[in-house]
């Protein structure tokens, strides 16, 4: 097993990316409109997270058992960042290359939604014609190519957050050497 945290998170954030792009490409495949439910994305965060959880505790056991807070901060984000740029571009090649048509159904999918909620809250007969059509726009520009690297590189401060949270719960430090 390699000893840099960086380059053993490498090679799990390939892993785990490639896990996100087969598991968002089943979904595709099976029901498309599952890519944009509430519960896909809360049940792949909870994957996410577990997932490199796991890779960091063989990390630190691999490293003797003992991991400071720094490189266990530098595995959490150097993964999060190789897995995010993997999911990304896998979104972009299933946008854009495998059903360019995709993007127009998830946002209509999307947009069904939160217009149904809006109408649960009493709010749905207020909505005009050109606020659908701005929140269709808003929500388009999620699926270009621009739009995923702008989510990505927003994406980059929760990554950090989730650095700082993950590092926390994998350090473990050597209290042997404590006088």
């Amino acid at each position: 097993m390699e000893t840099s945290p960086i380059a053993y998170a490498a090679k799990v954030g390939v892993y785990i990316g490639l896990i996100m792009v087969i598991i968002t490409l089943l979904l595709y495949f099976v029901d498309y409109t599952l890519l944009v439910s509430m519960w896909f994305g809360i049940l792949a965060l909870i994957l996410f997270f577990g997932l490199i959880l796991y890779a960091g505790f063989n990390f630190r056991k691999a490293k003797g058992g003992f991991l400071a807070f720094g490189p266990a901060f530098q595995f959490a984000f150097v993964t999060l960042i190789v897995c995010g740029v993997i999911a990304m571009l896998g979104n972009i090649l299933l946008y854009q290359v495998i059903d360019p048509q995709l993007p127009e159904l998830l946002v209509e999918s999307q947009l069904e939604s939160m217009l149904s909620m809006m109408d649960r809250f009493g709010a749905g007969d207020s909505i005009t014609g050109d606020q659908i059509d701005e929140m269709r726009g808003g929500l388009e520009v999620n699926y270009t190519p621009a739009g995923q690297m702008k989510s990505f590189g927003i994406g980059l401060i929760i990554y950090a957050v989730l650095a700082l949270i993950i590092a926390a719960i994998i350090k473990k430090k050597d209290t042997s050497l404590d006088y």
